[in-house]
């Protein structure tokens, strides 16, 4: 009788056939994480192994020697919110950030006393008489020290995506989720910003902002905006908005900075390989003195 699973029992001897090479190629075996990685690479030269299954390889095994410490996002950039915030200021620190949960502070910004999931503001909608804490769900606490491979397992054990960074004096330190964790391995993980180059560059939001590729030609923003945008030395010739603003700012900018330019408030939203991917724009307001 004929196998009815014919392609199966072939993926099975492939994925054998896979691993027997690899043993082989590697054996007698090296001695550090330096000469294994170094194996990984000789081990793509010879087409045992692709080029994405290396990296991924490596990245599991520099994982190994990381902690949270390592990846977290520091506390300086963390958007936390405050308990006493009204469902308003929150859903404009929602709108204005784009995370999906958010730590929650009463008093100082050292005491998170919970994590607001997004979405669990939608229940304000129908409920206004509930009250934010009933919202709340336990913070997760993990020292600077914590290394990545145990954290990716209680991540995925309690099935928690955010943790809370304490350094050795019991302040926080930062913030870090599964996602941090995993982009050691598998690299940056293309979110919701992540759009196709032909499909645009600058979209209008809801809140009346602009959402702006860093790839964005200055002469195209200067045209949307109606500006003149150059730098402090004229001199300085730039093609693209990320690489003006990059400049201005004299370090990579990281995620939530801010930096006003020509009338413009820029935030960064996304970054990606040391770039802006896309910034959050509008106009500067006048407030009256």
């Amino acid at each position: 009788m004929s196998d009815p699973h014919p392609a199966r029992l072939a993926d099975k001897e492939d994925k054998r056939t896979f691993l027997r090479k690899l043993a082989e190629f590697i054996h007698p075996g090296p001695d550090s994480t330096a000469e294994l990685i170094e194996t990984l690479a000789e081990a793509e030269d010879n087409n045992i192994i692709g080029a994405e299954s290396r990296a991924m390889l490596e990245g599991v095994i520099r994982m190994a020697d990381m902690t949270a410490g390592d990846v977290m996002v520091p506390a300086t950039r963390m958007d936390l919110v405050d308990i006493h915030a009204t469902p308003d200021a929150l859903l404009k620190t929602v709108i204005d950030t784009g995370h999906s949960r958010f730590p929650i502070y009463e008093g100082e910004r050292e005491n998170v006393i919970g994590i607001l999931m997004a979405k669990d503001l939608l229940k304000l909608q129908r409920a206004p008489e509930l009250n934010i804490r009933a919202l709340l769900r336990p913070a997760v606490f993990v020292p600077e020290t914590k290394g990545l491979n145990d954290l990716l397992r209680e991540f995925r054990g309690n099935r928690n995506h955010l943790a809370i960074v304490i350094d050795e004096f019991g302040r926080v330190a930062g913030l870090i989720t599964i996602e941090d964790v995993l982009e050691q391995i598998v690299g940056e993980i293309e979110d919701e910003f992540d759009i196709a180059e032909d499909e645009g560059d600058i979209f209008a939001l809801a809140d009346r902002t602009y959402r702006v590729s860093g790839d964005t030609p200055i002469e195209r923003v200067n045209d949307a905006f109606s500006v003149t945008l150059t730098g402090e030395d004229p001199q300085d010739q730039f093609d693209t908005i990320g690489g003006l603003i990059a400049h201005e700012m004299g370090h990579v900018p990281k995620r939530g900075e801010r930096y006003v330019l020509g009338g413009l408030n820029f935030v960064v939203l996304h970054t990606k390989g040391g770039a802006v991917k896309w910034f959050k724009v509008a106009p500067v307001v006048d407030t009256p003195a």
